[in-house]
């Protein structure tokens, strides 16, 4: 079984079940660099020195410190922080649930297998799981990883839950400072329609299966080459420019893509047929006028 990042309880009003959180994500299979002394090969280390006499500090003399103004700081030591036990250091109670939908993506952070932590756990954390899952809703919540409170988007996964933490407010830049001078373009309806054709023939399905980190499989080749005493490189790719007509390089991607841009006909609306004139209408009704009799 993982090692758990955290273990606590799940609360949902008064119901409460042992939980443990799992990291969902991981980088330790990323190449990862040493920093080297370039004459000798040698590893080299960091050295806490004290800014002001240049000595080197003993990890037994470092603490935490805030500064409260220019070169005044409070001393914080780790027992002061780890007395700070507020409700959801070993506790995540939904506060509230919410439509999946409305939970916008920019303020999803990192991701967490939520999993009953023993036996006797697993029937509350079923009812709180798929009582979620029927109502077609998220929880939030709050727990404390690493010392600071974040906030918790629970959704029923398969047999467990996804924990996803949330960031706060202060920490998303609104888009209205980037978006704000991009002008209204109004399209012509035969280049979206092109536009349209060419993003169905490339929809398939997501399949992270076929992800590939292009870059660390050149640096892992690299490595080798180097390991090996060869030289490696990749070929640089042209930069693309700015489309200057952007009607004829739809066409030609459509080509690309099997299909002739011509082909392409906007369905014709249904033609109405023109009402009659109340007068032509009322000479239609009028009957005939009978043949005198001889």
């Amino acid at each position: 079984m993982p090692r758990s990042s955290w273990k606590g309880y799940l609360k949902l009003s008064l119901v409460s079940c042992a939980v443990a959180l799992y990291n969902a994500s991981s980088s330790s299979e990323r190449v990862s660099f040493n920093t080297l002394n370039r004459k000798t090969g040698n590893r080299l280390k960091q050295n806490m020195v004290d800014s002001v006499s240049g000595e080197p500090v003993d990890t037994a003399d470092r603490v935490k410190g805030y500064q409260v103004a220019k070169g005044q700081y409070v001393m914080v030591e780790d027992t002061d922080l780890e007395a700070l036990k507020i409700e959801s250091t070993r506790m995540i109670e939904i506060e509230t649930f919410v439509p999946q939908a409305e939970v916008d993506q920019i303020y999803l952070d990192s991701p967490y297998y939520l999993a009953p932590d023993d036996k006797v756990a697993e029937e509350a954390f079923a009812v709180i799981r798929d009582a979620m899952s029927r109502k077609k809703v998220v929880g939030i919540g709050r727990v404390v990883l690493n010392r600071r409170e974040r906030m918790l988007m629970l959704e029923p996964r398969h047999n467990g839950m996804l924990a996803t933490t949330l960031r706060y407010p202060y920490e998303v830049r609104q888009d209205a400072e980037y978006f704000a001078d991009i002008s209204e373009v109004k399209l012509p309806a035969e280049m979206l329609d092109i536009a349209q054709e060419i993003i169905g023939r490339k929809s398939g399905h997501f399949e992270p299966d076929k992800f590939a980190d292009r870059y660390e499989e050149a640096v892992v080749s690299m490595l080798r080459a180097k390991q090996a005493g060869q030289t490696f490189a990749v070929p640089e790719a042209a930069a693309p420019a700015n489309v200057v007509n952007i009607m004829d390089a739809l066409r030609r991607s459509l080509e690309a893509e099997g299909t002739d841009a011509g082909a392409i006909r906007r369905p014709r609306a249904p033609s109405k047929k023109p009402a009659e004139a109340p007068a032509a209408a009322a000479e239609t009704r009028k009957p005939k006028a009978r043949k005198a009799a001889r």
